[in-house]
């Protein structure tokens, strides 16, 4: 035996009027005694992200994320050749904009000539969703873009021989689907797959209890990249990589950076040797850019120096406490760092 109408009925109105599923028929469990939760279904890919641009009043031609079909050229529909003859008209256009968002965005229905959109409103009928008192109304679906004369009757008086259904109104075609999500919160900016700050403040990520952090996939997890001239401010925990000398460093102490030793196996030590030409000279240009002064070997006329006490680093120059003799050699080992 077939489901009746009125258990269909029962249905739907604890579904879509109280969020609940029917347990039981209307007579023993009334809408408000069903307790089961039942929420529709929000399908995130179909979310319009950009709603909130869309305005009032439907605009007179297309612009920003609406797309106007009007009443000078409609969209010419097909006739849905699996309902009975006449009966549902197909756009094939979906997320048309409905009446919630403006009482303008109602669409208007004409029945014309095939072929003939620039004169649908001029010459053709126009048809109403309330019918003409012939039991004659139509439903249009806005999300599928279909039109269904849903009373017992086609229109009244008009026929459809070598005719087509016409729709005036507007369609939502701004970005789709919570992968594409965009807008502001706050300080925070959301525009496709990025997440960006318009000030300087840091964009912070707080587990909570006691979870952590995971990124998942096959790839890498990219950090910050600059120079040591745009080092910001040491923290605590911070990591970053060092285009100037080529190595990750962070700060473990909150206030000082250190380079992190990546234990590569076979680096290159490099040595550097120079002679002096006078008695004056005390600084040393070195090819590479030690990170401490702890982190080199200096021979002068193959005596080791001591660190601090007989030389200092500043970046990639050495300097001498003491100006060294004519003719002095000078070895510089590095690369331990």
């Amino acid at each position: 035996m077939a489901i009746t109408d009125a258990k269909k009925v029962d249905y739907l109105w604890k579904k879509l009027g109280y969020g609940v599923t029917k347990t039981d028929t209307n007579a023993l469990k009334k809408a408000p005694n069903e307790a089961i939760a039942s929420p529709l279904l929000i399908n995130g890919a179909n979310t319009w992200n950009q709603a909130s641009s869309i305005p009032g009043t439907m605009p007179a031609s297309s612009a920003g994320v609406v797309t106007v079909f009007p009443t000078t050229a409609p969209d010419e529909t097909v006739n849905d050749g699996t309902a009975s003859a006449n009966r549902t008209w197909k756009t094939e256009l979906t997320d048309w904009i409905p009446p919630e968002f403006g009482s303008t965005y109602q669409v208007k229905v004409y029945i014309h000539t095939s072929g003939n959109a620039g004169t649908a409103a001029s010459g053709g009928d126009q048809v109403f969703a309330t019918g003409s008192g012939n039991d004659d109304e139509w439903f249009f679906d806005y999300q599928s873009g279909v039109l269904h004369f849903i009373g017992t009757n086609l229109p009244n008086g008009i026929s459809f021989t070598g005719k087509s259904v016409y729709i005036s109104g507007a369609r939502y075609t701004g970005q789709v689907g919570l992968q594409n999500v965009g807008g502001n919160t706050g300080d925070i900016s959301f525009d496709g797959n990025q997440i960006q700050s318009s000030s300087n403040a840091d964009i912070q990520f707080t587990a909570g209890g006691t979870g952590g952090y995971q990124f998942d996939g096959n790839t890498g997890l990219t950090v910050p990249v600059g120079t040591t001239g745009q080092r910001p401010s040491a923290e605590l925990g911070i990591i970053r990589f060092n285009s100037t000398t080529g190595k990750y460093e962070g700060s473990t102490d909150g206030s000082t950076f250190v380079s992190f030793n990546t234990g590569q196996p076979g680096a290159t030590i490099t040595k550097d040797v120079f002679t002096t030409s006078d008695a004056t000279t005390t600084d040393f240009s070195l090819t590479l850019d030690p990170e401490a002064v702890n982190n080199i070997i200096v021979y002068v006329d193959n005596v080791m120096q001591e660190p601090t006490q007989n030389f200092t680093l500043s970046g990639s120059t050495l300097t001498m406490t003491e100006a060294l003799h004519n003719g002095a050699r000078v070895v510089v080992m590095h690369g331990f760092d």
